[in-house]
C-alpha cells in the first residue's frame, strides 16, 4: 500500500463515518490518499475531518481551483492508482452507469483511467430496486469492482442487505486489486463451463442443482481481461455473458458434453466450473405426469462425466476442475483430481457460510497432484476468479 495513490470518493449517507476510518487506515498504511466529497457528504462529516486524516486538501466544489497550473478534477483523475467510492449511494451509481458529471466526484470519475471500486450503502429496498441492480450490473460489465454490502440492522430501521462493507474488508479488497496480476493470454483460447444442467422428467419437471453460475461467469470475465479468446458453455442461468465472451447455451449434460468436445480441439485452457447433474431419469415422459399414488419411483442413470472425457483427450492442454463437497473435502477433491487427469482442482465446502451456491462469495482450497497449492479465505467470486486465472498463468509459465 505504501506510496499508492488512492482517491476516496465520499457520498452522502450515514455510512460516511466509516469512510473516515477507511481514510485514516489507508494513510497509516502509507498510501497517498486524496478525498473528494459530494455536497451531501459534508452534511454528515466535515471536510476538515478528512483533511486531517489524509493530510491533503479535500475537494468538494468543481470550480474551487486552488492551483492555477492544473485543472483540479483532471489532476485528481490522473493522480489515482485506484478510485474507491465509499459509501456509494444509489445516486452516484446511477451517475456512473449513465455517464453524468454534474459535481466534482462524478466529473472526476468520468476523466479517470484508474480502476474503480465501489462500496454501495443504502436502504435494503433501494439496494434491491431493479434499477439499482441494473446500474450495478452495468458498472461490473465495464470493469468496475463492487464490494457487496453486508446484512444487518440499517440506520433507517429496516433489517437486510445494505450496510457498507467494513473498512477492513474494503482495505483487503484494495490490496487485492492493486496486487492483482493477470497473465497476458492474447495468444490463448480459454474454454469455461458454468451453471447447472437440467435433466427432464416430463415437459414440466426436471432434476437440477442450486448452481447460479456466478463462479463460472466470473472466471470467464477474468479470463477475457487477459486478452484471451473465451468461450463460455453455460447451463440455464439468469446471468448476462461478460463483454467479449462467446456464450454457448445448453440445458442437459449430454448437450454440454457435445459442446465441450466440439470446442476442445481449439482450446488451450479448460476450466470446468459447471455443476453438471450426475443422474437423469431413465424414462422421460412426453406428457405431464399426473398425481395418482402417494409415492412414486423414478429410475435414474448416470449422465456422461464431462471432466473425465476431457481428461482423456486433453493432451497438453491445462485442465482445471471444481469440487463442491459437504464432507471429506480434501480427500474427495484430490481423488477427483487424480481420476480425471486434472492439473488443478478448486474445492469448497458448500455447507460453509459464504461459500458455494447462490451467494456472491466463495471459500476454497486449490490442489494439484502433489497436494495443497493455495487456500483462499472468504472473498468475492470475482476476486477468486482473478486469483485462479493468475495461478493458472504461473503454472503455464512454469511449464
Amino acid at each position: 500500500m505504501r506510496g499508492k495513490r488512492i482517491v476516496v470518493g465520499v457520498t452522502g449517507g450515514i455510512a460516511t463515518f466509516k469512510a473516515a476510518a477507511l481514510v485514516s487506515r489507508l494513510s497509516q498504511m502509507g498510501a497517498d490518499v486524496r478525498v473528494i466529497m459530494t455536497e451531501s457528504a459534508t452534511r454528515f462529516v466535515t471536510p476538515l475531518t478528512f483533511q486531517t486524516l489524509s493530510r491533503n486538501r479535500v475537494a468538494v466544489d468543481t470550480f474551487d481551483e486552488q492551483d492555477p497550473s492544473v485543472v483540479a478534477h483532471i489532476d485528481l483523475a490522473d493522480h489515482a492508482d485506484l478510485f474507491v467510492i465509499a459509501p456509494a449511494t444509489a445516486n452516484i451509481l446511477a451517475k456512473m452507469a449513465h455517464g453524468l458529471g454534474d459535481e466534482m466526484l462524478s466529473t472526476t470519475l468520468l476523466a479517470t483511467r484508474a480502476p474503480i471500486l465501489v462500496a454501495p450503502a443504502m436502504n435494503v429496498h433501494m439496494y434491491q430496486n431493479p434499477v439499482v441492480q441494473k446500474n450495478l450490473q452495468t458498472l461490473k460489465e465495464r470493469g468496475v469492482y463492487v464490494i457487496a454490502p453486508g446484512e444487518g440492522m440499517l440506520a433507517c430501521g429496516y433489517e437486510g442487505k445494505g450496510r457498507m462493507a467494513e473498512p477492513e474488508e474494503i482495505i483487503a479488497r484494495i490490496e487485492e486489486i492493486l496486487g492483482a496480476s493477470l497473465p497476458d493470454w492474447r495468444d490463448k483460447r480459454v474454454l469455461v463451463t458454468a451453471g447447472p444442467t437440467r435433466e427432464p422428467l416430463d415437459p414440466v419437471r426436471f432434476f437440477t442443482n442450486r448452481s447460479s453460475g456466478k463462479m463460472g461467469y466470473a472466471i470467464a470475465e477474468a479470463a477475457s481481461r487477459t486478452g484471451a479468446e473465451v468461450v463460455l458453455i453455460s447451463g440455464p442461468t439468469s446471468l448476462a455473458p461478460p463483454p467479449g465472451v462467446r456464450r454457448i447455451s445448453v440445458v442437459r449434460a449430454e448437450e454440454m458434453l457435445k459442446a465441450v468436445l466440439e470446442e476442445l480441439p481449439r482450446a488451450d485452457i479448460i476450466i470446468k466450473a459447471a455443476a453438471v447433474a450426475d443422474y437423469r431419469p431413465v424414462t422421460v415422459s412426453d406428457r405431464k405426469m399426473k398425481k395418482r399414488d402417494e409415492t412414486i419411483e423414478i429410475r435414474m442413470e448416470r449422465t456422461p462425466d464431462i471432466a473425465l472425457e476431457v481428461g482423456k483427450r486433453k493432451g497438453n492442454r491445462f485442465l482445471v476442475g471444481f469440487a463442491a463437497e459437504t464432507d471429506h473435502v480434501e480427500e474427495n477433491a484430490r481423488e477427483k483430481l487424480r481420476r480425471k487427469g486434472m492439473d488443478l482442482i478448486v474445492a469448497n465446502d458448500v455447507t460453509a457460510e459464504g461459500a458455494g451456491f447462490e451467494v456472491d462469495t466463495n471459500i476454497a482450497a486449490v490442489y494439484d497432484q502433489k497436494g495443497l497449492v493455495a487456500r483462499w479465505p472468504r472473498m468475492s467470486k470475482e476476486r477468486m476468479a482473478e486469483r485462479l486465472i493468475a495461478l493458472i498463468g504461473e503454472r503455464l509459465n512454469d511449464r
